[in-house]
């Protein structure tokens, strides 16, 4: 079987090319240090660097491409789900700064289950790229189990009042709101006593402190909410049904695995290695070398195939719940695999950071090899995905 695109396709990739080459700073792929599918590497982690992402947004915001696929209604523009995978991967490709957590993850979902007054306060917003949202999800003692929050929201008069705490919350000094999920009802069954809101940074009462990460980088926070006072109108859709939307929106975030990265930066790396000898001969010549990059190259192809079929299914009307794990399970894998390969080829060369004037590679392998990690944690650790692929793909019981 022969996977291409269509002539249509085509058209609008080349488009998406030529738009990408003429507004990016040149050379912003070649000077990019996020790590693929990492989280602690995050280029939006500087206020000068998200002021810039906001600027290159409205841009894209201004053709559409933002909302790629959402209703015309709605500020969209209808592409189907296989341009708006094609318009994901070159965006990827480029190191060009796509759709944040509003337009990936809250938009989507506001549109299957927020209210008409949801859909009239934060789509047009989200659409135009005005704002940008941090997800409100793990807790101190609530992670790969999220039922086991804390966070209260408890109901006075027109607004809710929430007392709580949320961390590992990515660019949240730097995001306008909170997507975040919080219990509304304690009495209720577990899965059935929450809700989703979304809380503006600057309601009195919301601190935001750092935390470093371990590739030293500030991009994640911890983030108190001390009787945050939010109007009854930001809650998404219906009271208690938090979960069920929450899961809908990690399917939504799971599809974000900048596939064009991983070849991107691969493709820089085999270079390389093409340019590079070890004890005297070309390191592209060593056997043991060609064999691991032969693997990853394979890796990442399969990381395409599964995200070209995932927008596929979407067209049909399909929903790939299965399918979004089983993606975000091998792209995030293949983030540990190329970190791997790249510090045993380098050897100890492969242990000098950036900055250092003989690191290699501009010292992407110990920064990938320190933030790999997190993609294997954020969206739900991989082994949320493979119980996922068990029970609902292969229909095993748990036990």
């Amino acid at each position: 079987m022969e996977f291409k695109f269509s002539e249509q396709e085509e058209a609008f990739k080349k488009e998406i090319e030529d738009f990408l080459k003429k507004e990016l700073p040149a050379g912003r792929a070649e000077m990019s240090m996020h790590w693929p599918g990492g989280y602690g590497s995050m280029e939006a982690a500087s206020k000068e660097v998200l002021e810039a992402a906001f600027k290159f947004r409205r841009k894209l915001a201004e053709k559409g491409w933002l909302t790629i696929s959402w209703p015309k209604e709605y500020g969209g523009v209808e592409h189907s789900y296989m341009e708006q995978a094609i318009y994901d991967e070159r965006i990827s490709y480029y190191r060009a700064p796509g759709m944040g957590i509003a337009t990936g993850i809250a938009g989507p979902t506001i549109l299957r289950f927020g209210t008409e007054e949801n859909k009239k306060d934060w789509i047009a917003p989200i659409a135009r790229g005005e704002i940008e949202m941090w997800l409100g999800y793990s807790e101190p003692n609530a992670g790969s189990d999220l039922a086991g929050i804390q966070t209260t929201a408890v109901e006075d008069g027109d607004d809710y009042i929430i007392n709580g705490q949320k961390t590992w919350s990515t660019i949240a000094h730097l995001a306008n709101y909170a997507w975040m999920i919080a219990i509304t009802d304690p009495n209720a069954p577990r899965h059935r006593n929450a809700s989703l809101f979304i809380v503006d940074n600057k309601s009195p009462g919301v601190t935001i402190r750092p935390l470093i990460n371990i590739v030293g980088v500030h991009s994640f926070n911890e983030v108190f909410f001390d009787n945050v006072r939010v109007p009854r109108r930001n809650m998404v859709g219906e009271k208690n049904m938090g979960f069920y939307y929450m899961m809908t929106a990690l399917d939504f975030e799971r599809l974000m695995v900048g596939v064009g990265g991983f070849r991107r930066l691969f493709e820089q790396f085999v270079e390389y290695v093409k340019q590079s000898q070890r004890d005297g001969s070309p390191l592209g010549k060593n056997p043991m070398v060609r064999k691991k990059l032969a693997e990853i190259a394979v890796k990442i192809e399969l990381v395409y195939l599964f995200f070209w079929r995932t927008a596929s299914m979407l067209d049909k009307g399909l929903v790939p719940s299965v399918e979004s794990s089983v993606l975000k399970l091998t792209a995030t894998e293949l983030s540990r695999a190329l970190a791997d390969v790249t510090m045993e080829i380098m050897g100890p060369y492969g242990q000098l950071m950036g900055g250092t004037e003989e690191a290699p590679f501009r010292g992407m392998a110990p920064r990938g090899y320190l933030d790999c990690i997190s993609a294997t944690i954020g969206a739900g650790t991989s082994e949320i995905q493979r119980n996922i692929i068990a029970m609902r793909g292969l229909g095993l019981v748990k036990k």
